[in-house]
């Protein structure tokens, strides 16, 4: 019988090969898509879990958080109006977003799981520690 470990997933560790460095967002992403890159970025440096390999990940992620704010935006100007077409890209677009988001830690569950959060001397002050 083998044993499967379905829905777990392996913890988060920085890797020796992650960048120091934030590369530039792509050229050809769009305004929100850039603005995203902008802000996840910093945080993936430090936690030293973005390789040069990733970045394409990265990148979809960005990506898809862009469609989500466009539509957004253009759902807004229509007076709230949702377009059913366009809320089933929406609807796509966030669900993938929200994947690759937990693939690079950007959710508090896979923060987490890098232990994130986390001070280093974390049972220092706490009288409940063994």
């Amino acid at each position: 019988m083998s044993v499967h470990s379905r829905g777990v997933k392996p913890a988060l560790a920085a890797d020796a090969d992650a960048l120091t460095k934030a590369p530039p967002a792509p050229k050809h992403l769009a305004p929100h898509a850039k603005a995203e890159w902008r802000r996840i970025m910093p945080q993936l440096i430090a936690r030293r879990v973005i390789t040069r390999a990733d970045l394409a990940g990265v990148e979809n992620y960005a990506t898809c958080i862009g469609i989500v704010r466009q539509i957004e935006e253009e759902r807004a100007a229509a007076g709230g109006m949702i377009d059913v077409k366009l809320f089933g890209v929406l609807n796509r677009a966030a669900q993938t977003a929200r994947q690759l988001a937990a693939e690079y830690g950007l959710t508090p569950t896979s923060r987490a799981r890098i232990g994130a959060g986390l001070a280093e001397d974390d049972d220092a002050d706490n009288p409940l520690a063994v």
